[in-house]
């Protein structure tokens, strides 16, 4: 249900995105650059791709506990239940929010996020791909309590779903509405780095949760909001925004010398490092004054390019969603690898890094002889003659513009008039 739901949500996302666009060019005041808005379109599409791997944990644990241990079942078709249900899923949200920005390992699934460096509805699709790994243990309480699982799963999606329009800069105050939902100007102090702002607002519908529990900041007009996180992310690789925070806590544990510290290392809040770690490996602090946006240059033929290639990656994941109940699990994963490497190579275009072109014509020339030579789609049936010829033609015809593009572009900035510099 949640697949059909979020694939049959994405045109709305998209329509919205644009008026959001639209509106931010009129009143000159546009919240959108075109490597970021992809880059968190990217992890939206990656984290639903892992979902696919993953929500048999959380699903399934909820489903086993509520089976094994509910003290009873809420009547699934009274509105009270609804209510209730979704007032407990909000409330178990906020403390699962308070965690993640608390706890290490909680923090390497949320970073994700929170690494745009800027805010707007495509934010909002900016998800993690591991955070089913301990998300779920947030939610036990309802499965306990007797919250049955289809509707513990509707009142969820209701919640996620709400958070989408949050995500934006182009509304302002709401009177009496901030003071008790979560709203643009709540969930903008959330997202923030400022100092007065970090670890802020956690609501995800209601924002009477951190009014209650002391952790409510109100949005001020007399400084300047900056998003991102403080340590920067500092890349447009969908596959390293997961993987990063995780891999600098495990370095950080191998180089521990105490195995208290190696522990410590995974439940201590973001920011904490074991004494002889820091002093033997420093980190530069973070000075919100000096603080640039990642923005690395890439030549407009190869934007036009990684943009015309992330829809037609977009198309692909949306087939995913909908047909990988009809393939085995190695075809899924075949298909998952190949739509993850996609992401890997768009980005790493974006980034005007001309090695990428080398991964991007791999795979590329995987969907040709998956699609061409062997007459499938990661799946168990058969291309027709004519989706068959389709994806083969656009495969080798994207094949041709990509050696294109090695051949051919500019792969470094020029000396002047640009925002940074693309890495060899």
């Amino acid at each position: 249900m949640q697949e059909r739901i979020i694939t049959l949500a994405t045109p709305v996302f998209f329509a919205l995105i644009a008026l959001e666009i639209v509106v931010g060019r009129l009143r000159a005041r546009s919240t959108y650059r075109l490597d970021d808005a992809v880059s968190s379109l990217s992890l939206g599409v990656l984290s639903q791709v892992a979902a696919v791997f993953t929500r048999l944990l959380s699903i399934g644990l909820y489903v086993w506990l509520f089976e094994s241990f509910a003290v009873g079942s809420w009547p699934a078709d009274s509105v009270w239940s609804w209510i209730g249900a979704l007032l407990f899923y909000d409330f178990c949200y906020y403390w699962h929010h308070r965690a993640m920005h608390r706890v290490n390992v909680l923090w390497a699934a949320h970073v994700v996020h929170h690494s745009s460096e800027e805010y707007n509805l495509s934010t909002a699709l900016r998800q993690t791909g591991t955070g089913a790994l301990f998300g779920w243990v947030f939610y036990v309480p309802m499965a306990l309590a007797g919250v049955p699982p289809a509707l513990f799963v509707a009142v969820g999606l209701v919640d996620l779903l709400y958070q989408f329009w949050i995500h934006t800069r182009q509304v302002g105050r709401l009177g009496w509405f901030d003071r008790v939902f979560a709203s643009p100007s709540n969930h903008r102090v959330h997202h923030a780095v400022n100092d007065r702002y970090i670890d802020r607002n956690y609501g995800g519908v209601l924002i009477l949760w951190d009014r209650l529990f002391g952790t409510f900041e109100d949005e001020r007009d007399d400084e300047r909001i900056v998003y991102g996180t403080r340590a920067p992310l500092r890349s447009w690789n969908p596959l390293w925004a997961n993987l990063e925070v995780y891999a600098a806590l495990a370095r950080d544990a191998w180089r521990a010398r105490r195995w208290r510290d190696r522990l410590q290392v995974w439940v201590r809040p973001p920011g904490w490092r074991p004494a002889d770690v820091a002093a033997a490996w420093p980190q530069a602090p973070f000075a919100i004054e000096r603080f640039e946006p990642y923005h690395p240059w890439a030549g407009r033929a190869v934007r036009l390019y990684a943009s015309v290639q992330f829809a037609l990656v977009l198309a692909a994941a949306v087939h995913f969603l909908q047909a990988h109940r009809d393939a085995s699990l190695a075809q899924n994963l075949a298909h998952a690898a190949w739509i993850v490497a996609s992401l890997v190579a768009i980005g790493g275009l974006f980034e005007g890094r001309r090695g990428f072109v080398w991964l991007d014509a791999v795979r590329l020339a995987a969907a040709a002889l998956v699609a061409g030579g062997l007459g499938v789609w990661f799946g168990p049936q058969a291309l027709a003659a004519a989706p068959r010829a389709v994806l083969t033609g656009l495969a080798l015809a994207s094949l041709a513009a990509v050696a294109g593009l090695g051949a051919r572009s500019r792969w470094r900035a020029p000396d002047a008039g640009t925002s940074g510099t693309a890495p060899a």
